[in-house]
């Protein structure tokens, strides 16, 4: 890795985050992100999603700070020796997955998601879902609250909160997992290879209405969701050694 001298502070709207920033930038010094030799996200684990998703096309690595409530991709935050520990770090790379959402009114949705695409339902009745791999159907009716795709690096969000398997980052493999599964009764997901394709198709939209969500964006009154990963998107995230995110995966597995 090159030299990360020129660092680009982003901060989070909250207090503690903008006084972070405004503290290590007089320390530091602070370039824009496009001319910047590392991008410096002060928040918790939503603005660091965001700001990766923001700053993806300049192939730039992103160091995160924790100055909000989440932070499992986030650094402990330290005011002295960042320039020390941002030459230290661990890089790994993420491949983010690319949603295809068609709503009733036909009208097409995309977007990417680090973390998971999760298909929940939006009305009082639990959604019925068809699911396809590759172009075979693999269940004709999921009844569930929801269901989602994750990737090793979200496997500790929202997948592990709906009692999803934690992937080692290094795993070519993707989690499908039901939130609250009614029929099939405790079906708990699957496991697919990072290259597969999935296609979830929504039974009774008019009567159970479903939205899909990727990191966050959301489209509503959807059909149909295609989810894949995205193998020529690349996130570059930093991490202080010995702190890096096959550390962390392993490391939640035992708490």
């Amino acid at each position: 890795m090159k030299k990360l001298e020129k660092i680009a502070f982003m901060a989070a709207e909250t207090r503690i985050a903008q006084d972070a920033a405004s503290a290590l930038s007089q320390r530091y010094g602070t370039a824009t992100p496009k001319e910047a030799d590392v991008i410096v996200a002060l928040g918790g684990d939503g603005f660091m999603l965001q700001t990766l998703h923001g700053t993806q096309h300049l192939d730039t690595p992103v160091y995160g700070m924790n100055c909000g409530t989440v932070g499992f991709l986030m650094n402990e935050y330290q005011e002295h020796d960042l320039s020390e520990r941002l030459e230290a770090a661990t890089e790994e790379l993420v491949n983010p997955l690319h949603m295809k959402a068609i709503r009733e009114d036909g009208s097409v949705s995309e977007a990417l998601a680090i973390n998971e695409v999760s298909l929940l339902r939006a009305g009082s009745q639990a959604a019925k879902l068809k699911i396809t791999v590759d172009g075979r159907v693999r269940m004709e009716e999921l009844v569930c609250d929801g269901a989602l795709v994750s990737t090793p690096a979200g496997s500790t969000a929202y997948n592990y909160s709906a009692h999803g398997p934690i992937l080692p980052i290094g795993a070519d493999v993707l989690a499908l997992t039901a939130m609250s599964a009614f029929r099939p009764r405790r079906w708990r997901g699957a496991l697919l290879q990072k290259t597969a394709t999935v296609r979830i198709d929504v039974l009774q939209p008019e009567k159970r209405p479903v939205m899909a969500d990727a990191d966050s964006r959301s489209a509503g009154n959807v059909l149909s969701v295609e989810i894949r990963s995205e193998p020529d998107v690349k996130h570059r995230i930093l991490f202080d050694t010995g702190h890096g995110l096959e550390e962390r995966l392993i490391r939640e597995q035992f708490v």
